[in-house]
């Protein structure tokens, strides 16, 4: 495979992604952390990073904008719950 079409696909791959996720708005941050060891802000940062490594001006809450497809706090504000006792014990569990 050419590096182009290498280059497409994980892009679409990644457009895929951010959809699911989209569609998906009750898979909680905290329980992809638990389940994947990564969540949206996740791949907000390494969205940063890859803009940054390129050139692209950029900051955080833009990164997140994109990921999330609305601003941060609107996307909180509408869809985060709170953590329960068993999220946040399976979390710090998953830190160590």
């Amino acid at each position: 495979m050419d590096k182009q079409t290498q280059l497409e696909l994980d892009a679409a791959a990644f457009r895929a992604l951010l959809a699911h996720l989209d569609s998906r708005k009750d898979a909680q941050n905290i329980d992809l952390m638990n389940l994947a060891g990564f969540c949206r802000n996740c791949l907000s940062k390494w969205y940063l990073a890859a803009a940054e490594e390129h050139g692209v001006a950029m900051d955080y809450d833009q990164a997140r904008e994109h990921v999330y497809g609305m601003p941060y706090d609107e996307w909180k504000a509408k869809y985060q719950q709170e953590a329960t006792p068993e999220q946040l014990a399976a979390f710090a569990k998953s830190q160590k």
